[in-house]
């Protein structure tokens, strides 16, 4: 096992448990239900699962909790196990809560036999009143103490459809009077007359969580169930009916989530911004799902160096979005291609030259491996509209008349005339060039401080340029005494329609990433066609988060 960092409280459960020969091996799973696509807040979960078995001795399930038919799609299962590989981890068995059905219901029925389950006909409000509330013991249901013949034949009677949604539920028997609500007396089994995305129509009962969840783990031999602290409550109800089945001894351990700010993580809400179309769809870039931000171009590795970063506690925190952009930027700058692209174009001639020539430029400066592209320069370049200023003030490195900069990898130019239109807009800025100041080979003796990129026009290549910005204005969306929508980043999208690129950037294929030169980090989009490419920029090149934490 690598000592190169410090082990997490679970970890050092684990080691302990392996020492004392409690297991040879662990077992974890990561249990999704396949109800939404997968988001950063189980991104974390993935890599705390997966991660314990690539440093400990065992293997990770992947189990769907396909317990409630009404809400759950195969699209959702495939993209899920989509996300997992992408995210660069692999399992040892795909199960299904649905796989352990009858299982399940055998459960249920050696509870009714042994007294410790009877079937409600209370409605749910009823049942609510029933429990009480934490500080008022709860009240017995009227069907609490029907007799085990009776709650088993209508249990069966449930299972074969003879009532509607809703009509009676199985409950475990327990304890009203229990301290921890959810003893008191909890639904094991409901009605649902739902077409199940595997199962089909062969059930019309269907477990609650808190009934598959334990069990399941059991079935696989779970060792580590780990879960998020709001179901340090629940652990005791699995505990229970782990104990009172006589199965095997999987147990519960609770991590803090790490909630994100300017973001929501709550399916039900990345359900209603798809459905309402505030997004293009689970996949819109600027979304917090894991195919969200593979399509604005985020790195696997950048997302596990996130999770590991935030690491794992006892205690909910917000985590600053900042962190996870310094760590798909310090990726980034070590894979990515550079290109050159200029965004708000004026064009630049150079009066002195002619023809054409291609120059030599490296593709990556932090990795010689990646070698070296050739670029074609002309007389005729675009150049960023705000890399020029007629009025300069002191220390201004960029192009103003009789200013001297650098073309990036080519020559040394001075501006000699500035064209305009009647209404005074720069069309033209004419230069001149020093023929020995060429990259690589200059002998003019000159120094400047100011290097500029640039695209020669007769090469250039149009884009469509997306810039993202986070999906929302505040920092915390989540005020549940407020309609999140309201707080919508009206600016989270910004669409650049003609913008130019060097052609080196034609041969761009899917998910490729570059550095467009002083502009930021990108990605070729899907929804690129032939003759229209589509790049979405991933993050800035300013490194925020380390900014503002070398100011605290």
């Amino acid at each position: 096992m690598s000592e190169e960092k410090s082990l997490n409280f679970i970890e050092e459960i684990i080691e302990g448990d392996l020492q004392a020969g409690k297991h040879a091996a662990i077992v974890t799973r990561f249990p999704p239900e396949p109800n939404g696509y997968l988001h950063l807040g189980h991104a974390s979960s993935i890599c705390l699962n997966f991660g314990l078995t690539q440093r400990f001795p065992g293997y990770t399930n992947l189990r769907f909790d396909d317990t409630n038919p009404a809400t759950e799609e195969t699209e959702y299962v495939n993209s899920i196990k989509e996300d997992v590989r992408w995210l660069g981890f692999e399992w040892k068995h795909e199960r299904y809560a649905s796989d352990y059905f009858d299982q399940l219901y055998g459960f249920a029925v050696q509870l009714i036999e042994k007294g410790l389950a009877y079937v409600d006909d209370s409605t749910p409000e009823e049942i609510a009143a029933q429990k009480g509330t934490p500080t008022t013991p709860g009240t017995d249901s009227p069907y609490r103490n029907r007799t085990i013949e009776e709650n088993f034949d209508l249990f069966t009677r449930m299972r074969n459809g003879e009532f509607p949604d809703g009509a009676r539920t199985l409950r475990a028997r327990i304890d009203m009077q229990h301290i921890n609500m959810l003893m008191r007396d909890p639904i094991l089994y409901r009605i649902k007359h739902a077409h199940h995305h595997r199962t089909g129509n062969k059930w019309c009962i269907y477990p609650m969580y808190d009934f598959a969840h334990g069990q399941s783990d059991a079935i696989e031999e779970v060792t580590h169930s780990i879960c998020t602290m709001e179901f340090v409550p629940h652990r005791e109800l699995y505990d229970w009916l782990i104990r009172q089945l006589g199965i095997y001894p999987s147990h519960q351990y609770e991590f803090a989530r790490r909630n994100i700010n300017y973001t929501v993580t709550s399916k039900r809400k990345l359900l209603q911004l798809v459905n309402e179309k505030r997004v293009s769809g689970w996949d819109d870039p600027r979304m917090p799902t894991i195919s969200g931000l593979r399509r604005r171009g985020y790195t696997p590795h950048s997302i596990r160096a996130f999770c590991e970063r935030i690491g794992i506690a006892k205690r909910d925190n917000m985590v600053d979005m900042g962190l996870l952009e310094f760590c798909v930027r310090e990726d980034l700058n070590q894979i990515a291609l550079r290109r050159m692209v200029v965004f708000d174009p004026v064009k630049l001639v150079l009066t002195d030259y002619s023809g054409e020539e291609w120059l030599s430029t490296e593709n990556n400066p932090e990795d010689p491996e990646a070698g070296h592209r050739q670029i074609p320069f002309s007389n005729t370049l675009y150049i960023e509209r705000d890399d020029f200023m007629e009025q300069p003030p002191k220390k201004y490195f960029r192009l103003a008349p009789g200013q001297m900069v650098r073309l990036k990898s080519a020559y040394i130019i001075r501006c000699d005339e500035v064209i305009k239109d009647a209404q005074g807009t720069i069309q033209e800025i004419r230069c001149s060039h020093l023929p020995n100041s060429k990259s690589g080979s200059d002998t003019s003796g000159i120094n400047v401080k100011g290097t500029l990129h640039w695209v020669s026009v007769p090469h250039a290549i149009p884009l469509e340029v997306r810039l993202y910005d986070r999906l929302f204005s505040v920092e915390d969306p989540t005020d549940e005494s407020a309609d999140f929508l309201q707080y919508l980043n009206k600016e989270s999208l910004t669409t650049l329609p003609k913008v130019y690129a060097e052609p080196a950037l034609a041969q761009a294929h899917a998910q490729e990433r570059f550095q467009f030169i002083r502009k930021g980090y990108f990605v070729l989009d899907r929804d690129s066609q032939d003759g229209k490419l589509i790049f979405n920029r991933t993050v800035g090149l300013k490194d925020n988060w380390a900014s503002a934490s070398q100011k605290k």
